[in-house]
């Protein structure tokens, strides 16, 4: 962990080799992470756990205004970006559905694929834009728990707090979230 923030630190500092050498430290949790979020979209998704790790290293590679302090930040960012990744996809299979160039289906063959599609993304990621005005951290949680799929105890080193807090965060952000979702299903 400490080798990450070490490569973290000296890569926002300008050392092109700290990346090469920080890509082999993360990639296996940035793996993790993708396979996490892939395991919650539908079957015939397409989109690919490897293809959302490098797309997602990439980004954030990039990053030019992030000011690397740690392992953490590092893979909360990492999250949301994987987040943000699949809600842009998900919007462009929906653009599509609404007139690109899918091949046509039929009713039976939309519903059976639609029976078989996760929790609407983009409204999960409205619900969570709202929450983390809220409460930031309580989004975090969400954020790294479902889609990233980590622990309780993996979530607070995350974000560095005690288990306690991140399970009372989780308790309280699920109440938040089921409120919003069906609120927002009933309109």
């Amino acid at each position: 962990m400490r080798e990450v923030t070490r490569l973290l630190i000296s890569y926002g500092e300008g050392n092109q080799e700290a990346l090469e050498q920080l890509l082999p430290q993360v990639y296996q949790q940035l793996r993790q992470l993708a396979q996490s979020y892939m395991r919650k979209e539908h079957s015939g998704h397409t989109l690919q756990a490897t293809a959302l790790v490098h797309e997602a290293y990439f980004r954030l590679i990039d990053q030019k205004a992030v000011h690397w302090e740690n392992r953490a930040q590092f893979f909360a960012i990492a999250a949301r970006l994987m987040r943000r990744i699949l809600i842009d996809h998900t919007r462009n299979r929906k653009a599509d559905k609404r007139g690109g160039s899918q091949a046509k289906i039929s009713f039976d063959e939309a519903l059976h694929w639609s029976e078989q599609e996760g929790p609407d993304l983009l409204v999960l990621d409205r619900a969570l834009e709202k929450l983390s005005l809220i409460d930031k951290r309580q989004s975090e949680v969400v954020e790294l728990r479902y889609f990233g799929g980590l622990n309780i105890d993996e979530t607070a080193k995350v974000l560095n707090t005690s288990p306690a807090t991140v399970k009372r965060d989780w308790t309280m952000a699920k109440v938040w979230l089921y409120r919003e979702l069906n609120s927002e299903h009933d309109a």
